[in-house]
């Protein structure tokens, strides 16, 4: 409900701001003001001021101000009524009554939330219970104990039709106020009222302020479906306004400055165990407005953690899109992706709290996703296809409010554009063949934010030229009868090696510099890691996925992943000997071509009269 501005102003000077304030910050009087380090910032010398006759701070480093209602606010996560509410509260001031009919709706809701919390301890103790020990042996298996159990007040929805209804009638709840709160389904045809969760491990949800509103389910049948089910909407929940974890971790993420989006809730709790109170997850939907502007409200570049799947990468591009219209100074999004067939819980199992940490850190910015999703993989050899993308990044830019932003987007776009177009179609061919990676011909038109282009590209030879019959050469018979497929064959053979064990190029890296390869993909995942042996960094296994992260090419890793092999060593040298004699073939090509030209070039030829 809306507040007058009396009442505001009977509360705020009932609230003694400087007590307020003091309870998070070391505040010292100088005359009559206090003043400390302000907490919104780092800095040594105090420049937060808190006057408790103005009723107001400020930060003069960081500008930060306001009063009793945005300090909560912007320490709490609160919204606005919620302030209003705990100030309230605290100052001892009487919030106006209802009408009837909002008491009555208000009565009504306070009863659901006991109801719901009644729920929640019913499961609690059922997954304790001996039906309970296929739940825990699930649980056991993905690695939580007892105290995980409680710590996130899992439980277990029993088999059978009526187990929580039973329970909750006993102590006198309706059937009525049992189906308003969204844990029964009410009686159909031919079938009785029945109780909406049963044979599932349950996940509490919790609104902002830490009450049980609703549960998310997992089911224990290996053939049911769906294998995830949350309660349907209800007066106290709808799962689009909503996010898990949330009320836990609002302070955390206050406290750290950001906030990580994973995907689901076993997730969450692996990252929260892991040290990374601030992790919460959309609740079975794709990311929505309202739990953008939630996030927002905790940390001003939320961290949305994907799969570095297919699926994960569609759900990052719809998130990007989602918020352009909502940006505004200081606000944005990152986004970290997991190694393909990883999440949270399996990586952090198999790395460590240190290697997810290198991975969040090396999150891309909102605008490396767009531009990376716009242009990865795809074929530019065209003015048209260039033209088009131009037009696509245009459309991104107009779908951004906020004209200082949209501007810095569009000179980022047009800067990139440039980088991998443009001033490369304008450098001297002699300069563009002298950056080449040794002993390979350069993936013309690539950019630094990573991306495959075909940008540079080269007119159709004339017949009868030595460039003509390099054309045939490269089509040879030998193409034909199937060598090209079994290089490929081998070639994605040496890129699993090269992504699931990145240390075995030190083992030849001589020998793998010199390599004839035909997979644009393979030469760059070469090209990087060889590079990185070169510069002396680590290449075990978690740091090399890290690096490549921080580049934006994690999926050039995702592209060869695959399964471990016993002794990686002696299969990389065995992939090495193979392809070297597949690309005797090419030698013999090449040699081919070699006499052909200089058939061309010497004077008196017939074919040069």
């Amino acid at each position: 409900m809306r507040y007058g501005e009396g009442l505001l102003e009977e509360i705020r000077r009932r609230t003694d701001l400087v007590a307020l304030v003091g309870r998070r910050v070391k505040l010292v009087r100088k005359g009559r003001v206090m003043w400390g380090c302000c907490p919104f910032h780092q800095e040594k010398s105090a420049s937060f001021k808190v006057e408790n006759e103005r009723r107001t701070y400020k930060c003069f480093g960081c500008g930060k101000g306001g009063d009793a209602f945005k300090w909560l606010v912007e320490t709490e996560g609160l919204s606005f009524p919620e302030a209003v509410e705990k100030l309230a509260g605290e100052a001892g001031v009487e919030l106006p009554k209802w009408s009837p009919d909002d008491e009555a709706r208000e009565q009504k809701r306070k009863s659901l939330y006991d109801i719901v919390e009644l729920a929640a301890k019913f499961y609690e103790a059922q997954l304790f219970e001996p039906g309970g020990r296929e739940a825990r042996d699930y649980l056991k298996g993905r690695g939580l104990d007892g105290a995980a159990a409680k710590q996130f007040r899992l439980g277990y929805a029993p088999s059978g039709n009526a187990a929580l209804i039973n329970h909750l009638t006993a102590q006198n709840i309706t059937q009525e106020d049992i189906i308003a709160a969204g844990l029964a389904r009410p009686a159909e045809e031919n079938r009785p009222m029945r109780d909406f969760f049963f044979n599932r491990v349950m996940f509490p949800i919790a609104d902002g302020r830490g009450r049980v509103i609703a549960f998310g389910a997992r089911a224990l049948e290996a053939d049911a479906k769906p294998k995830y089910i949350n309660t349907g909407e209800t007066t106290l929940f709808s799962k689009g306004t909503q996010l898990y974890n949330f009320a836990t971790a609002r302070a955390a993420a206050i406290k750290t400055g950001t906030i990580i989006l994973a995907e689901g809730y076993m997730d969450v709790i692996a990252l929260v165990r892991a040290g990374f109170a601030h992790a919460v997850a959309p609740l079975g939907t794709a990311l929505t407005e309202d739990q953008l502007h939630l996030l927002w409200s905790t940390a001003p570049e939320p961290i949305l953690a994907f799969d570095g799947d297919a699926a994960g990468l569609k759900a990052a591009h719809r998130a990007a899109h989602l918020a352009l219209p909502y940006l505004r100074p200081g606000y944005s999004l990152r986004f970290a992706f997991l190694p393909s067939g990883e999440d949270p819980d399996s990586y952090i199992a198999a790395n460590g709290a240190g290697a997810m940490t290198v991975l969040l850190e090396a999150a891309l910015p909102l605008s490396g996703l767009l531009w990376r999703a716009e242009t990865e993989g795809k074929d530019f050899s065209t003015p048209e296809r260039r033209a088009g993308l131009e037009h696509s990044l245009k459309e991104i830019v107009d779908r951004i409010a906020d004209g200082k932003i949209a501007d810095y987007y569009r000179r980022n776009f047009d800067q990139l554009v440039f980088e991998s177009f443009k001033r490369r179609s304008a450098q001297p061919r002699a300069d563009r063949d002298g950056a080449r990676y040794p002993g390979r011909a350069s993936m013309a038109g690539t950019s630094k934010p990573g991306g495959k282009f075909r940008g540079d590209f080269k007119p159709r030879p004339l017949p009868g030229t030595p460039e003509a019959v390099s054309a045939s050469v490269q089509t040879s018979a030998l193409v034909r009868t199937g060598q090209a497929g079994a290089r490929h064959t081998k070639e994605m053979e040496l890129g699993r090696l090269l992504a699931e064990s990145p240390e075995i190029v030190l083992v030849g890296a001589e020998s793998l510099a010199d390599l004839d390869l035909t997979d644009p993909s393979l030469d760059r995942l070469r090209h990087e890691l060889l590079n990185l042996a070169a510069s002396g960094s680590s290449l075990e296994k978690a740091g090399v996925q890290a690096h490549f992260m921080r580049k934006g090419t994690a999926d050039l890793l995702a592209r060869f992943a695959g399964s471990t092999v016993d002794d990686p060593q002696a299969s990389f040298q065995r992939a090495m000997a193979d392809l070297r004699e597949l690309s005797g073939h090419r030698s013999d090509a090449r040699r081919l071509l070699e006499r052909r030209k200089e058939r061309f070039q010497r004077p008196g030829d017939g074919h040069g009269q």
